[in-house]
């Protein structure tokens, strides 16, 4: 057990790294192709669909927080 103590630890200790780390890299890459796509929506002549009605929940989350915010 004293051959294979050291080795399993190692492992275990690499195994988490490259685990963590590979799923930050692809998490990181999901978001940053969401964030491209976002600001070149944003910055588009004719806004998609789904972009005016996003931005038209929005105003209408606002409107409602000052409509509560002045009773």
């Amino acid at each position: 057990m004293d051959a294979f103590g050291p080795a399993m630890v190692l492992g275990l200790c690499f195994g988490m790294m490259f685990g963590f780390g590979c799923s930050l890299a692809v998490l990181y890459s999901i978001y940053l192709g969401g964030y491209r796509k976002a600001v070149g929506d944003s910055l588009a002549e004719e806004k998609p669909k789904r972009w005016r009605e996003a931005l038209k929940r929005i105003e209408e989350r606002r409107a409602q927080e000052i409509a509560t915010a002045q009773k």
